[in-house]
Order: structure tokens, then C-alpha cells, then sequence
């Protein structure tokens, strides 16, 4: 082939598609997706079998679903999440078409918010021979009546398809009873996981009968220990996970189910039991020693008791929550964190932990301290630079997630010490971080204040006469009342030529929440926010950014999935015209609040953000009704829509609008 010159023009030859899937075995998730959109042979290479491992296909139930389905019928193996089903002919045909098309090839199926009948679920679950999971929470439609699976035949082919059967959601049905529980799980033999968690489950007393429970065999208005009990000593070799999350369980229950023969959990979850006591957990470490994962978090009557139990019986723990335990102090974290194996620790909420105990622990040899990879102290008020800067220190080889959300006396001390030793950090969530500046972003030192009160400092209260002839103290300055000396030119000319810590050492970050930082402006945000693997970013609450950090975080940080920009008022349509064409692989967007967001900025939603779900414009006042109702007639994936107290005369109050 010549051109008009003569020349030759040689096609570039087409790469062997095992070499294109080798060069996207390098990418994450949504890196590949995009490639795949390069051409047909790049698209064919993403599909690869070793690429399709827990992938997970969400939809709402439509008519456009059905082609969906019948596409997914040429994978050889898919997991599903269909939402909004009812008992309506488009669900049941959708149903039908998932079986017939995916029956032996589904191995996971959830049905959130939907409301089935039992015959369409008795005609879908028996094709499903692969499957491995299954979801039915809420779906309190299938066990109101009492008779779901009733009939001996249909047992059968449930039972023939559902042999396989690992993980069972039960959660939160509310007419869940003896007899249909025993129904169920008498058609999985080979259960790993079971959640009751949100269940009415009688476990000392039948309100209905006036009796204790035990009294009566297999009732059909409730769900009860006896039964609970008779399934965990039936499935007692391969059950290894069980979740009773928000139920009424006692003390004595939990003994009781502990000390169920042979039975060896590895997972318990017991999230809002409230009743539970460290007698109950104490009892649940002897029984029980091999729990790797522990759920405990808002049993408000834990202490560090239960704290110092778990230190010293489970030895192979990785995993524990106690977020919300607020009776829990220092006492004991000393010993938690001498545990090897433990890789996570929740202790948000946790008012009275203040970080020296944490230390002490962890101060040990590297074969005897915890190597953990997730920590949690969101709202743990007395944690200090002091107790940060150690952690960072003793975590850097290992931390990937850190949270101190409303840890409000962190400073820019902590910011510095995070940045210089955790690089291993994939998660930073310094929200409500009040006194947290631009310095503490760009790894600078604040050689002055610009208030002339500072340079003399707080002398605590002051005598004045400013109302009137009666006379006032006026109390000392709060230190997140205080206004840092603004970042100029030159520092920020000092902050490129320096190799001190700002954030952008976090080179491996995917999600950073800086909401309410109230002192941070642009001068850092523009500087360090340059993260091209940053999936979920929120700026909320920021009264000092402008179009310019909008601007630069999309330019910079071109993997954006979430943007919380809420109660930002210096962000405006400018802003977001000049962001969007960056942004196309953006799902979620909250611009609350931001009253210079008018019209103009959904009309660059709708040209260059296709893939948005979740939009939240409410009481953003220059936004027409009319607009956001063409809005949601443009984007094909947007589910949810906030806009409430939109437009001039505030009149629209709809809520979530769920499409």
C-alpha cells in the first residue's frame, strides 16, 4: 500500500493476544476495563478466564436486563446481584432467563431489596447446580407465608441443586422460623458460612407460647436456640463462619453455642449484642481457640476484660473489631498487640484508648508483636502526635489502611510522620482532622503565625469591656480556631526543590478523605493531591478550595470512582467544565450545598461523566428541577439522585430518588 508521496506505509503488526493478557495482568480492575476499550483484540484478551475470578455483575431488574443475561451466558462463570425484583412477569421472565442461561455456570446470586414470590425462586433455584452462594436477606416476602419449601418434592430438587452450597445470607428476615430455617439448610448439607445476623431468634424465651424455649418442637413462628444449636452439631465439620450480628443472644447462648462438640469456628460475628458480657467472651476463647476473625464491636457492656481474654487465647488471630466498646481503656492492648498473626484492629470509638499501651506492644521483637496491615482509631479523641508518630514508626513495614477520622488533636506532626514512614499506605482517612494545614500536606515546616497574638502567645483569659459597661473574660483561642500563616509563592517554590514528605510520597494510595480539614486551601491540594491510582477522594467541607483544586486533582488523579466535594463553596460550574473531561471513569458525585453549581455543570455530567450512579445536588439553589429530571433521562447507569431543596424557590424536597 503508497500513499500520495509513494511511501510505503507498514501496518504495525498485531500483538499475540497471550502477550496482551500478560500486559494487562499488571493493571488493576478498572485499568483493565478501560483498556479493554482499545480494540477488539485488546478487549478479547481482558476476557480471559484468569481475569473473570470474582467478578460480580450488579443490575436493577428491567427489561434491558434480559439481553444482559442472555450476554452473560457465553462466560463460564459468573456471580450476580439483581436488585428491585418482584413478583411482577418481568421478574419472574428475568428469573427464568437467569436459569436457563446461567444455571450451571452462577456461582454467587444475592436478591437485595427485592420482594419475589416463592414459586418464582422454587423454579429458579433448582438449575442452579454451580452455585456456591446465596443471599436472601431482607426477602421476607418467600417466609411470611410459613410454607416455603413445604412440599417434599420440591426439597428435593432444591436439595439435588444445592448440594454445594458454602455461604447462606439469612439476615434480617423477620418471619424466619424453625420450621422453613430446617426446610432450608436441610437442602445445604455442606454449609460454610451462615448470617442470622438481624434475625428474631428466641434464645432463652418463646414470647409467643409463654414458655421456655425448648418447650415446644420446631415452632412456626420463630427461629430458636434448640434449632440454631441442632444445625451447628449436624454441619459441625465444615461450618467455619457464623454471624449473629445485631440479635438478642446472652451469656449463657453464647456458652452454649461455643461448646457445641467439634465444632471449630474460624469467624464469629456478634456486631450490637448488646447483652453479652466479658463472662461470655472469656467463655468464647476457651471453646473456641481457633477463631481467626472476631466481631465484637458496639457490645457497649465489654471491658478491657474481654480485651485481655482474647490476648491471651486466641493465638491465631487476625482480625478484631471492638469499634464502639466504649468501656474499653488501655488496659490490655499491650498484650493484644503481642499477638503475631493479628493483621487488623478496629478500636473506633473507643474513647479512652490513647495510643502508649498500643506502643508498648508493639515495642517488642518483630517474631512477637502484631505485623498489622489495617488500624482503625476514628474518633479515639485522646490519640496525640506523640502516639501517631510511634505507631508510623513500628507499622511502616506493614500498614496498607490507617483511619483517624475526628482525631482532633492529630496536627500536622502526624501528617509528617504518616507520610515519611508509611509507604505501604493504600487508605488515609484524616476527616475532622481540625487542625491538620497545608504545612502538614506539603511536609513543610510553620516557621510563624500571621496573627500578631501568637508571636506572644495565649496567656488564657483575657479582661475586655466590648459589650456595653459589663465586663467579659474572653476565653482563650481554641487551637482549630486558629489560622495558619498561608502557604505563598516562594514556600511553595521551597516545597518543589526540597526531598521532604508531603504526601505525594504515599505514591500507592487509592483513597484519601480530607473532608471538614477546614485550614486547607489550594496551595496544598494542587501540590500533593497527585495520585493516579486514587479511586475515592473527599474533599468536603473545604470552605478554602477553589476550581483550581478541582481542576488539578482531575488532571492528576484520572482513576477517580468517587468525588465528595460537599459544602465546598468556592467550587463552581467553571471548575467542574474544566474537570469532567478527566473524570470519565466516575461513578460517584457529591456536590451538596455548592451553591455557585448551576445547570451548566449537568449538562458536562451528562457530555463527559456516562458512567455516574450516584449524584447528590441537594440544596444546591441555582439547579432546576427541570434539568435534573433530563439528568436522569442521559446517564443509562445513574441509580441515585439526591436533590432535595434544589432550585431558587426550594420547593422540590424529594429525597433519594432511586431509579
Amino acid at each position: 500500500m503508497g500513499d500520495s508521496d509513494g511511501e510505503d506505509i507498514k501496518e504495525t503488526p498485531e500483538l499475540p493476544v497471550e502477550i496482551i493478557v500478560y500486559i494487562l495482568s499488571f493493571l488493576h480492575a478498572s485499568d483493565r476495563k478501560e483498556a479493554s476499550l482499545v480494540c477488539r483484540s485488546w478487549y478479547n484478551a481482558s476476557q480471559d478466564l484468569r481475569f473473570q475470578k470474582n467478578v460480580t455483575f450488579c443490575f436493577p431488574a428491567s427489561a434491558s436486563s434480559l439481553e444482559l443475561v442472555r450476554g452473560l451466558g457465553c462466560k463460564s462463570r459468573c456471580s450476580l446481584v439483581i436488585s428491585q425484583l418482584d413478583g411482577f412477569s418481568m421478574s419472574r421472565s428475568l428469573l427464568l432467563e437467569v436459569g436457563l442461561c446461567l444455571g450451571s455456570k452462577l456461582e454467587s446470586l444475592a436478591l437485595p431489596g427485592s420482594s419475589i414470590t416463592e414459586a418464582s425462586l422454587l423454579t429458579l433455584l433448582p438449575r442452579l447446580t454451580s452455585l456456591r452462594r446465596l443471599d436472601l436477606r431482607g426477602l421476607d416476602s418467600l417466609f411470611m407465608s410459613g410454607a416455603f419449601l413445604s412440599r417434599e418434592e420440591h426439597r428435593q430438587q432444591v436439595r439435588s441443586a444445592l448440594s454445594g452450597l458454602e455461604e447462606l445470607d439469612l439476615s434480617d428476615l423477620r418471619y424466619l422460623s424453625d420450621l422453613t430455617f430446617n426446610r432450608l439448610t436441610g437442602c445445604t448439607p455442606r454449609l460454610r458460612r451462615l448470617s442470622l445476623a438481624g434475625c428474631h431468634i428466641a434464645f432463652e424465651f418463646d414470647p409467643y407460647r409463654g414458655c421456655p424455649v425448648g418447650a415446644v418442637e420446631d415452632s412456626s413462628a420463630l427461629l430458636s436456640l434448640r434449632n440454631l444449636k441442632r444445625l451447628l452439631t449436624e454441619q459441625k465439620s465444615t461450618l467455619v463462619a457464623l454471624d449473629l450480628s445485631r440479635t438478642s443472644i446472652t451469656p449463657e447462648s453464647l456458652r452454649t453455642i461455643a461448646q457445641v462438640q467439634d465444632l471449630v469456628l474460624e469467624e464469629l460475628c456478634l456486631h450490637g449484642c448488646k447483652e453479652l458480657t466479658d463472662y461470655s467472651v472469656e467463655a468464647l476463647v476457651k471453646h473456641q481457640p481457633s477463631l481467626q476473625r472476631l466481631n465484637i464491636s458496639a457490645c457497649t457492656e465489654l471491658t478491657s476484660r474481654s480485651v485481655e481474654a482474647i490476648a491471651g487465647g486466641l493465638k491465631s488471630l487476625t482480625h478484631l473489631s471492638l469499634s464502639r466498646d466504649w468501656r474499653i481503656t488501655e488496659k490490655g492492648l499491650a498484650d493484644l498487640l503481642s499477638v503475631s498473626s493479628l493483621r487488623s484492629l478496629d478500636l473506633s470509638e473507643c474513647l479512652h484508648i490513647s495510643g502508649p499501651e498500643m506502643v508498648k506492644g508493639l515495642t517488642g521483637s518483630s517474631a512477637a508483636r502484631a505485623r498489622l496491615e489495617t488500624l482503625s482509631l476514628k474518633s479515639c479523641t485522646y490519640i496525640r502526635d506523640l502516639a501517631v508518630f510511634s505507631l508510623t514508626q513500628l507499622l511502616g513495614d506493614t500498614l496498607c489502611e490507617l483511619d483517624l477520622t475526628s482525631c482532633v488533636n492529630v496536627t500536622d506532626l502526624s501528617v509528617c510522620a504518616i507520610a515519611t514512614y508509611l509507604h505501604r499506605l493504600v487508605v488515609l482517612r484524616l476527616g475532622w482532622c481540625k487542625q491538620v494545614t497545608d504545612w502538614g500536606l506539603l511536609g513543610m515546616v510553620e516557621t510563624s503565625k500571621s496573627e500578631p497574638d501568637d508571636e506572644t502567645g495565649d496567656k488564657g483569659p483575657r479582661f475586655t469591656r466590648t459589650f456595653g459597661n459589663m465586663g467579659f473574660f474572653k476565653p482563650p483561642r481554641l487551637p482549630f480556631e486558629e489560622r495558619p500563616k498561608l502557604v505563598t509563592q516562594n514556600d511553595l517554590e521551597q516545597f518543589t526543590q526540597q526531598p521532604g514528605a508531603s504526601l505525594l510520597a504515599l505514591n500507592r494510595l487509592q483513597e484519601l478523605d480530607l473532608s471538614a480539614c477546614s485550614k486547607l486551601t489550594d496551595s496544598s491540594i494542587t501540590q500533593v493531591v497527585r495520585h493516579p491510582d486514587l479511586h475515592r477522594l473527599s474533599l468536603s467541607m473545604l470552605p478554602e478550595i477553589t476550581d483550581a483544586s478541582l481542576a488539578s486533582v482531575a488532571w492528576h488523579c484520572r482513576s477517580l470512582i468517587s468525588l465528595a466535594l460537599s459544602h465546598c463553596p468556592g467550587i463552581s460550574d467553571r471548575g467542574l467544565a474544566q474537570a469532567a473531561p478527566y473524570l470519565h471513569r466516575l461513578q460517584h458525585l457529591y456536590l451538596s450545598c455548592c451553591n455557585n453549581i448551576t445547570d451548566r455543570s449537568l449538562f458536562v455530567l451528562v457530555q463527559h461523566c456516562k458512567r455516574l450512579r450516584t449524584l447528590d445536588i441537594s440544596r444546591c439553589k441555582n439547579i432546576s428541577v427541570t434539568t435534573m429530571d433530563l439528568l436522569q433521562s442521559q446517564l443509562p447507569f445513574l441509580e441515585n439522585v439526591h436533590y432535595k431543596f434544589i432550585g431558587h424557590d426550594g420547593l422540590s424536597q424529594r429525597e433519594t430518588y432511586r431509579l
